[in-house]
């Protein structure tokens, strides 16, 4: 079915089902992301063979964060937002399409040659990153192999924004399906003449398919967008500057910012190449696995990201302060219950997932250690996530972010350095959760001076009421953990006690924080389609601030409702 194409509102259930999509896409690629790491555990284990594959990993890594995750969208979910704001009044050109226009050809170039001097520049990068690492030859051969994907994921990174700002979120939410699935199937296909190598040659072969999801649905858009043939006054010289913008004015506070976020995963492999073999691969399987909380929780800031951005373009402060304030909120609630749980039950956690082949009892251990204190850092990665949409929402976002990310990134690289030398793996992975905990209590701290201007106080106080539920959960489902013997069903029901004493504490407190139940959250209309709706009660519209509409609800996908 295809809904209209008119802008107009599409009902108040647009969230919950982009919601919906996107969690069921991105638990089928997490799915198939642990599949492949089971893979890569039984097949090399947690070696030298693997250290070296996970060095030449850093620059996917490095790649997803900033041209998927973090510094593309930053910048173009608002950008295409504000260019779709101006399509309905313009009556001559495409806001859009002048967009793109300006944009993707030099995106494309200048990534490209990136990824060329990444190839060939591949034994200093190797050498750099991990010099105590002992088979560096085979790191190089990987490394060349995975900085292909700068390209691919520049591309994909770009399609994704744009779609999003479309209101179309099926195909975003694919890639990663699409990625970890060419993942597998190269290792499966290559690993008897490649080795480990076949992993590096997956990561080239997941890129381009990540490209080829999306890339048609972009397509559509753009072509069967119509395109006015009259030229109002008023609005001919705003339809042709967010290309020098962008360029110009945009990228450098958010490609600072994701530079030296990503930059922790950096520090831990040169501080971590020294260690005995094997420590680079326990710290990249309990990061792989603690982060999942993460990710889930994130999933509704993504959705509501180009809702946040449009009510900033139609001058509506406060519909965008409530929603980044219930997004902070309900995603703290699902990574603290994540967290709780990974903290709970590591040890049998990374038994069920990865005992196996190569991978043994010590690697179990070691491994479920780390994961433990990254864990600790969780509820810090989900408010930097949120928290910085506050800052990059607007025209013009600001260096703040950037510095509080690097000195988070200073306090990883200060307390990193004493941590492997006395704990080893367990020290890094202490300095990452330190850092990104000061990073994101900087980033609160100044949020209410922002675009959006979130209430400080309030979610501090909130976000301590939630952090001390997670405790009494934590210690809840240990106890639950250490009574069971099989290790799926210890995680189960450690699970499902870190939940039970979680909403039980959250229940039972003498203040609770506000947090509003994530259907009705979800299927909440935007004040854009309240105002359009002719039948709207006077409760429903007494929040809404008096700013013009912007082109109203973002659909779910125009041709996947």
């Amino acid at each position: 079915m295809r809904a209209p194409r008119t802008g107009a509102p599409q009902g108040g259930g647009f969230l919950a089902k982009a919601a919906a999509v996107t969690a069921g896409l991105t638990a089928i690629g997490a799915v198939l992301g642990l599949v492949r790491d089971q893979i890569l555990a039984g097949y090399f284990g947690a070696g030298a063979e693997t250290d070296a594959f996970l060095v030449a990993w850093t620059v996917p890594e490095f790649a997803s964060t900033l041209l998927i995750e973090d510094a593309m969208a930053l910048i173009l979910v608002p950008a295409f937002s504000r260019a779709l704001a101006r399509r309905s009044g313009a009556l001559f050109g495409d806001p859009v399409r002048e967009l793109v226009r300006g944009t993707l050809p030099r995106l494309t170039l200048g990534v490209g040659v990136v990824a060329t001097l990444l190839v060939v520049g591949a034994p200093l990068i190797v050498s750099a990153l991990a010099p105590g690492l002992p088979d560096p030859a085979l790191a190089i051969d990987c490394t060349r192999l995975t900085a292909t994907c700068v390209l691919s994921f520049a591309l994909v990174g770009y399609c994704s924004a744009a779609l999003r700002a479309h209101g179309c979120f099926l195909p975003p939410a694919a890639i990663y399906v699409a990625y970890n699935a060419g993942i597998i199937g190269t290792i499966v296909v290559l690993r008897e003449p490649w080795g480990v190598r076949s992993a590096a040659a997956g990561v080239a072969v997941g890129g381009v398919l990540m490209v080829l999801v999306q890339a048609p649905s972009l397509l559509r858009e753009l072509r069967t967008r119509p395109v006015p043939t009259r030229e109002p006054e008023a609005l001919a010289p705003a339809s042709t500057g967010d290309g020098r913008v962008l360029v110009l004015g945009l990228i450098a506070p958010v490609v600072a910012f994701s530079l030296c976020r990503q930059s922790q995963t950096l520090i831990e492999r040169f501080l971590a190449s020294p260690l005995p073999a094997g420590a680079i691969s326990h710290l990249n399987y309990a990061q792989k696995v603690a982060q999942m909380p993460m990710i889930l929780s994130l999933m509704l800031c993504t959705v509501s990201f180009p809702v946040v951005a449009r009510a900033l373009a139609a001058g509506d402060t406060e519909a965008a302060r409530r929603r980044v304030e219930r997004d902070l909120l309900l995603a703290a609630v699902v990574v603290l219950v994540g967290a709780s749980t990974v903290i709970a039950a590591a040890p049998r956690i990374v038994e069920l997932l990865f005992e196996r082949g190569e991978f043994s009892s010590a690697d179990t251990t070691a491994t479920a250690a780390v994961m433990r204190v990254y864990a600790l850092g969780l509820l810090g990665q989900t408010m930097v996530g949120t928290l910085v949409r506050c800052y990059f929402s607007a025209a013009r976002p600001l260096w703040y972010p950037a510095a509080a990310m690097g000195a988070g990134l200073v306090t990883t690289a200060a307390a990193g350095v004493p941590g492997a030398h006395y704990w080893g793996a367990v020290g890094i992975a202490g300095a990452n959760a330190l850092g990104i905990t000061l990073t994101a209590v900087l980033l609160l701290r100044g949020a209410h001076r922002q675009a959006v201007p979130v209430r400080v106080d309030r979610l501090g106080e909130g976000l301590l009421r939630l952090a001390t539920a997670g405790a009494w959960a934590t210690g809840a489902g240990w106890l639950s953990s250490l009574a069971i013997g099989p290790a799926a069903l210890a995680v189960a029901v450690s699970g499902l006690v870190v939940v039970g004493v979680f909403l039980l504490f959250i229940a039972c407190a003498a203040k609770a924080p506000e947090i509003p139940p994530l259907p009705r959250s979800a299927y909440r209309r935007t004040p854009h389609a309240r105002r359009h709706r002719a039948a709207s009660t006077a409760a429903e519209a007494s929040p809404v601030g008096e700013a013009p509409p912007v082109g109203g609800d973002v659909p779910l996908d125009h041709r996947h409702r």
